[in-house]
């Protein structure tokens, strides 16, 4: 097959884009074009994808994004036999370029990959203006209906088919365990993976950082909203924490190996309340403690798999303690990082589903060109029948 992937918000080296979904379809052997923001985030194609380079859509400017995406999806869907959207920003750039591909032949299908509550998310968008959200939350409800009703859906996580009528297929956004067992978690040294915000808790790993100097190095790998920027920045230069940016995926997993505990210090806010953090299972899958706040997906990870230890929101006291508490005890810290990688390994495993992902992309190019050769057949048939 030839897949046509389109991101204009997401970083190009997203894990669950790159990492992993475009690396199951490559090892099944389908041809991938990769269009993402790779000048606007300082990043290259990897080689073995052929990139095409789009502007970023950043808060209120989304204008040019969406007209380079229009443009990119009349040009180079005709040729693809998937076209995998991962933005709900795309879908305006769809209703006149779906009408144009069918008018020119067997139109792609076409696939939006469900990864967050787009309608939550919008409270949480400092740009949004506040008398404008109620509206936008109605309108992304009933786009997401109409998307539901032309396109094809797969949901990152079970308790997104709640926002649909339909049943749609889910594809889970789990990690990829290494293969060779991590060393054991040290003492001396806690890692956040992610992007940083004031809801995801970047000013609370900030205070957090400051109650565990010197004993404990905090370290943040990720990129950061604007608005904690600063606070970063600054935490950085006073040796507070160590703040690497962005890391490609490669780079960020392997910071993990070794720490004492990974944390996870999301606000309780309306979007994260259905998701699974992606960052607590990469945590569990390199063999280390977590400390989270109790969102619930989170939580239950904890609790089902005893793999760390759940703190209250909004409370950076309470997380130094529970880092203080994996520091000073040894057996506690080995046994949640043992019982959080064999969870990972057995039951949030990605290897397990890479298959079904490509799988159903597969069973719905099959199913679209048998309905195409049905029409075509019927039209045909219907063309040349005329009076005895």
């Amino acid at each position: 097959m030839r897949i046509l992937v389109v991101t204009v918000v997401h970083h190009p080296e997203d894990a669950r884009i790159l990492h992993r979904q475009i690396a199951a379809l490559r090892e099944r052997g389908h041809q991938v074009v990769y269009a993402a923001p790779f000048a606007a985030q300082n990043a290259a194609p990897r080689p073995y994808v052929e990139g095409v380079d789009l502007p970023r859509a950043v808060g209120r400017d989304r204008g040019a994004a969406l007209r380079a995406a229009r443009t990119l999806l009349a040009e180079r869907g005709p040729t693809a036999d998937v076209v995998l959207l991962h933005d709900p920003e795309l879908l305006l750039a769809l209703p006149g370029t779906l009408r144009r591909l069918r008018r020119a032949g067997p139109a792609p299908v076409t696939v939006w990959d469900v990864h967050e509550d787009t309608a939550a998310a919008l409270v949480m968008k400092s740009w949004v203006p506040r008398l404008l959200r109620p509206p936008l939350r109605t309108a992304v409800r009933a786009a997401e209906r109409l998307a539901e009703r032309r396109l094809r859906l797969l949901l990152a996580e079970h308790a997104y088919q709640d926002r649909f009528r339909l049943n749609h297929p889910v594809v889970p956004n789990l990690a990829s365990p290494p293969a060779d067992p991590p060393p054991p978690p040290g003492d001396d040294r806690v890692v956040y993976l992610g992007q940083l915000s004031r809801a995801r808790g970047a000013l609370d790993l900030i205070a957090m950082a400051r109650l565990l100097a010197p004993a404990v190095r905090v370290e943040a790998i990720g990129a950061a909203d604007p608005d904690v920027r600063d606070a970063l920045v600054t935490a950085d230069r006073d040796g507070v924490l160590r703040w690497y940016g962005f890391l490609p995926n490669d780079r960020a997993l392997a910071r993990l190996s070794g720490a004492l505990a990974g944390v996870s210090l999301l606000h309780d806010q309306p979007n994260y309340r259905h998701s699974r953090p992606t960052k607590v299972v990469e945590y569990m899958a390199h063999g280390v403690p977590v400390v989270t706040t109790p969102t619930p997906l989170a939580a239950k990870l904890v609790e089902r798999y005893g793999c760390g230890l759940v703190v209250p929101y909004d409370d950076p006291p309470a997380a130094a303690d529970a880092v203080r508490r994996l520091a000073g005890d040894t057996e506690l810290r080995l046994e949640t990082a043992r019982l959080g990688r064999e969870a990972a390994m057995s039951e949030l495993n990605w290897r397990h589903w890479a298959a079904d992902f490509v799988d159903q992309l597969e069973a719905w190019v099959k199913e679209e060109t048998a309905g195409a050769a049905v029409t075509t057949g019927a039209a045909m048939t219907f063309g040349t029948a005329g009076p005895g």
